[in-house]
C-alpha cells in the first residue's frame, strides 16, 4: 500500500517532511493519520494529484460502515459509493468545492456493499503543503442513519477536524508554548483539550489554563521536550513520566500552524498500568532465565538442543560428567556420531518422527564415551521449529539391574521347569514302562496286549504334547503359520466350548468387529499358527471354567486394537492388531499372582488338577506370533485374558491345503538317505523305512550325507534328515541339496530347533517328532510324488 505508506509519511514523493503552514489548526498528516486510527468516525484521504482524486487510504471505522474490505476501495473514486437515490444536487456541491479546493459539509446517501443505504454528514476538506500545494482531501463521515434510529434526531459535528478525536479513547490537547528571554519553554497553556484527555491525564478543567498553575512541581523534561517541537518543527514521540500526577504517558507531539503561533498538538496514553507490566514481565523472564541457566548448568540430565538434520547447537555440562563429552568438542557435532552402530536404525526413525513434528518417548540407545566405552541413555525430546530439545538420562544401571532380574527369573523359571518336567515325564516313564513289563509277560491275551500297546501309543501322544507346549513357553515351537479368520476360528471353536465347560456354564461369544466406512465386515485375519491358536484359546477357556467352579458365565470376544497396551513394564505398542478376549465370573486372581501365571508349571489349582503349562503355552504363542497377552482381574468379580495378534493385510484367508496320500505304500525299493546323529532314532527310522519296502542308507551328519550323495551317483530319490545336528544343520543342508540337485527332495524333522523357531524351515516339508510309522511313510510319499511333478510336469 503505496499510497498508506505516503500517507503515513506524511509528505509528497518529493516534498519535505515539514508541518503544514496553510491555516490555524492545521495537522500534518501523519498526525491525522494516528488520530484517525484511534478514533471511531468513518474516514478517508483522496489524493488529487492522482488521476480520479482515488482513495489512498480509509479507516476501520470507514470499513466497517461500508463493508467493503481495504483493498477493494483503495485507488478508486468515491463515486462508486453513490447510487440511484443519491441526491445529485448534493455530489454537484461537493465536486464544486474540490474543485475550488475549499471545505464542505453535505449530508449524502451512501451504498454499502450489500446494497442497502446509509446517509452520512460528510465534512471534506484540503490538505495543504508548507508551500500551498494541495496535498490530500480529507473526509469524514457520520452514519446520521444510526444517530436517528438510536436517538430520534440527527447530530451534527461542528467543521474542525478536532472532533474526530471526540469518539477516540486516547487524551488529545492543543497547547500554545511561552518562552523566557532566553528563549527557554516555561509554560504551556491548554488551548483545547477533548473528552478523553481528563480521563488519560488525571487533571480537570485544565482547557485554557497554564501547566504550572494545574502542577506547579512537574518535571522540567515536559517543557524543554514540547518547547523543542514548537521551535523546530521536528515530531517527537516518547515514553514520559510524571512523577507528581504518578503517572507514565506515550506522547506523539506535533507542531501545528505556524511557527510564530508556538502551538504543539498532543496525542497520548496513559501507559502506567502498561509500564508496570512491562517491568513485571521484564522481571519474570530476567528471573526466568536465571531459572533457565540454573537447570541447564546444574541439571544431572543431558540437556542439548539439535538441528533437525542432528548438528549439536548447545549442551549441558552433564556431558561432561556423563560420557567425557565437552560443549566445545560436541557443539557442531552430528550427534548420531556417538550412538552406537547397533542403534544407529532406531535412532534414525528418532529423528524421522522429530522431523515431522512429533514428540520422541523413552528411546533407549547406547552412546559412545570419550574413553571409547558406551552407556544406555535414555532419550525424550520436543520439536521447536528447526531444531529439537533433548533430555537424556543415564539408564546404564538401570538396565543392568533389569538384565539381572531377568536372569534370576530365567533360573528361577529354569527350576520350575526342570522340577515339573521330571514329574510329568516320569508319570509318563511309568506308564510306558510298566506297559512294556506287562507285554513280557507270557500267555499274555491278544485283548490285553493290544490294551497295553494302546497304553504306550496314548503316553506318547501325551508326551508329544507336553513338549509341544514347553516348546510354545519357550518360543522353541516350529509354528506353521497361515493367515486365517479369528473371528471364523473362533466361531468354529465355540461349538466345543459347552462340552469343555459343562452345563452349567453360560457361554457368550462375540465375533462381530464392526463394520468400516463402507459398510463393509472388518477383517480380522492374522498371519500365525492355526492349530497353536486353536490350542491357546482351548487353554483360556478351560483357565476360565476351573476358575468358575463349573459355574458361572464366560464370554469370548473378537474386535480389532490400535495398540497393545503397557503391559509387564513394557510400554504400549501402537499398531494393528486383532485382539481375542475370553472372560470369566470366577474368583479372580490377586494382585501379587498375575505377575507369575505365566511362568511355567506354575498354578494356583491342587495337586492332579493341571500341569501349569496352559498360560505358558499361551504367553509363549503370542510372543513368537509378534503379538502379547494381558491380564485384567478383580477379586470376586472376575477375570478376563486378551490375547493380541498383529492383524494381517490379507483380505483372504489361506486355508492349508490338507493333503492325506492315503493308505501306507509299500516303497518298491524307493531309495532314502536318512541323516539322524542320535543312534537310536537313526537305527529305527532306517528300520521301519526298510520295513515298509524302502532302500534305506544312513548317515549321521551333513558333510557325511552330501559325500554319500556325491558317490552314489544321484541313485536316492528323498532325504529324511533331522534338523539339529552337529556342524552343519538340517535346514543348511537341505538348501545346499536343492542348490546342487534341485530335484532331489528333502524331509526334515525335529522335536525341538531354535533354527526352525527364528529361520522357518524355508519351504522344506518337516516332520515332528515325535512321529509314527504311518507319519514318516505318508511324508515320504507325499515328497516323492511332488517329485514326480517337477521332473516330469
Amino acid at each position: 500500500m503505496a499510497e498508506n505508506s505516503r500517507l503515513r509519511a506524511g509528505r509528497e514523493p518529493d516534498a519535505p517532511p515539514t508541518a503544514s503552514e496553510a491555516g490555524v489548526g492545521t495537522l500534518r498528516p501523519d498526525l491525522l493519520f494516528t488520530a484517525a486510527d484511534k478514533t471511531r468516525m468513518a474516514m478517508i484521504v483522496t489524493d488529487p494529484n492522482l488521476p480520479d482524486n482515488p482513495i489512498v487510504f480509509a479507516n476501520r471505522a470507514f470499513l466497517e460502515l461500508s463493508g467493503y474490505a481495504a483493498e477493494e476501495l483503495i485507488g478508486r473514486n468515491c463515486r462508486f459509493l453513490q447510487g440511484a437515490k443519491t441526491n445529485p444536487a448534493h455530489v454537484a456541491r461537493i465536486r464544486k468545492a474540490i474543485a475550488a479546493r475549499r471545505d464542505v459539509v453535505v449530508e449524502l446517501l451512501n451504498y454499502r456493499r450489500d446494497g442497502s443505504t446509509f446517509v452520512n454528514e460528510l465534512y471534506v476538506s484540503p490538505v495543504f503543503g508548507p508551500h500551498g500545494e494541495l496535498l490530500f482531501f480529507f473526509g469524514s463521515q457520520l452514519d446520521l442513519t444510526r444517530f436517528r434510529e438510536q436517538e430520534g434526531h440527527a447530530v451534527r459535528r461542528g467543521s474542525s477536524f478536532r472532533s474526530l478525536l471526540e469518539d477516540g479513547e486516547a487524551g488529545f490537547c492543543i497547547i500554545e508554548m511561552r518562552f523566557d528571554a532566553e528563549g527557554r519553554a516555561e509554560d504551556y497553556r491548554f488551548v483545547e483539550v477533548n473528552p478523553a484527555f481528563e480521563r488519560q491525564s488525571g487533571l480537570a478543567n485544565a482547557e485554557g489554563r497554564w501547566m504550572r498553575e494545574l502542577e506547579p512541581e512537574l518535571e522540567r523534561h515536559w517543557f524543554d521536550t514540547y518547547g523543542e517541537v514548537a521551535r523546530t518543527g521536528r515530531d517527537a514521540r516518547f515514553r514520559g513520566v510524571a512523577s507528581r500526577l504518578g503517572r507514565a504517558f506515550d506522547v506523539h507531539a506535533v507542531r501545528i500552524g505556524s511557527q510564530a503561533q508556538n502551538r504543539v498538538a498532543v496525542l497520548f496514553e496513559d501507559a502506567t498500568s502498561r509500564q508496570e507490566d512491562e517491568e513485571r514481565r521484564e522481571a519474570r523472564d530476567r528471573d526466568h532465565l536465571v531459572e533457565r541457566d540454573l537447570v541447564w548448568r546444574t541439571n544431572r540430565d543431558l540437556l542439548v538442543a539439535c538441528g533437525l538434520d542432528g548438528t549439536v547447537r548447545a549442551v549441558n555440562p552433564a556431558w561432561a560428567e556423563t560420557l567425557g563429552w565437552t560443549a566445545g568438542s560436541l557443539v557442531g557435532s552430528r550427534i548420531d556420531t556417538l550412538v552406537h552402530a547397533d542403534d544407529r536404525e532406531a535412532a534414525t526413525h528418532a529423528f524421522e518422527t522429530l522431523s515431522a513434528g512429533q514428540p520422541l518417548s523413552d528411546l533407549d540407545v547406547r552412546f559412545r564415551t570419550a574413553d571409547g566405552g558406551h552407556r544406555w541413555i535414555s532419550w525424550n525430546a520436543i520439536p521447536q521449529g528447526d531444531r529439537f530439545h533433548a533430555t537424556g538420562r543415564d539408564v546404564t544401571e538401570r538396565r543392568a539391574l533389569e538384565e539381572q532380574l531377568r536372569q534370576s527369573q530365567k533360573m528361577e523359571a529354569v527350576g520350575q521347569l526342570t522340577g515339573g518336567v521330571a514329574h510329568d515325564f516320569n508319570n509318563l516313564l511309568t506308564v510306558i514302562k510298566s506297559s512294556t513289563d506287562l507285554l513280557k509277560r507270557p500267555s499274555l491275551s491278544e485283548e490285553r496286549r493290544v490294551r497295553y500297546v494302546d497304553a504306550i501309543s496314548d503316553t506318547v501322544d501325551r508326551a508329544a504334547k507336553l513338549t509341544s507346549q514347553l516348546l510354545a513357553f519357550a518360543r522353541r515351537q516350529a509354528l506353521r503359520p497361515a493367515v486365517f479368520d479369528v473371528a471364523q476360528s473362533v466361531s468354529a471353536i465355540a461349538d466345543m466350548v459347552g462340552t469343555l465347560t459343562g452345563a452349567r456354564i453360560q457361554v457368550e461369544t462375540d465375533t462381530d468387529a464392526g463394520v468400516d466406512g463402507a459398510g463393509r465386515r472388518v477383517s480380522c485375519h492374522v498371519d500365525a499358527d492355526p492349530s497353536q491358536f486353536d490350542t491357546a484359546l482351548v487353554n483360556l477357556v478351560v483357565n476360565a471354567r476351573d476358575a468358575m467352579q463349573g459355574e458361572g458365565r464366560l464370554r469370548i470376544a473378537v474386535r480389532r486394537a490400535d495398540r497393545i497396551p503397557a503391559l509387564r513394564s513394557h510400554p504400549a505398542l501402537p499398531g494393528d492388531f486383532v485382539a481375542v478376549s475370553v472372560s470369566d465370573t470366577g474368583a479372580g486372581i490377586e494382585a501379587d499372582l498375575l505377575e507369575r501365571i505365566f511362568e511355567p508349571f506354575f498354578t494356583t489349582k491342587g495337586v492332579g488338577h493341571g500341569t501349569g503349562l496352559g498360560l505358558s503355552q499361551v504367553f509363549g504363542f503370542a510372543k513368537q506370533s509378534g503379538g502379547d497377552v494381558g491380564v485384567d482381574s478383580d477379586v470376586g468379580v472376575g477375570t478376563t485374558f486378551t490375547l493380541f495378534l498383529p492383524r494381517s493385510a490379507d483380505a483372504e484367508a489361506r486355508e492349508p491345503v490338507r493333503d492325506d496320500p492315503g493308505p501306507l505304500a509299500e516303497g518298491h525299493g524307493t531309495p532314502v538317505l536318512v541323516v539322524e546323529d542320535n543312534a537310536e532314532v537313526g537305527a529305527f527310522a532306517t528300520q521301519a523305512l526298510m520295513e515298509l519296502g524302502y532302500n534305506a542308507a544312513w548317515v549321521k551328519d551333513a558333510r557325511s550325507a552330501l559325500a554319500e550323495i556325491e558317490a552314489s551317483g544321484q541313485r536316492f530319490e528323498v532325504v529324511f534328515s533331522d534338523v539339529v545336528m552337529p556342524g552343519m544343520n538340517g535346514v543348511d543342508l537341505a538348501r545346499e541339496i536343492r542348490r546342487r540337485w534341485p530335484y532331489l527332495p528333502v524331509v526334515l524333522t525335529s522335536g525341538y530347533s531354535h533354527v526352525l523357531a527364528s529361520e522357518g524351515t524355508d519351504g522344506f516339508p518337516l516332520l515332528g517328532k515325535p512321529y509314527s510309522v504311518a507319519d514318516l511313510s505318508r511324508a515320504l510319499r507325499r515328497a516323492l510324488r511332488e517329485r514326480s511333478a517337477l521332473t516330469f510336469g
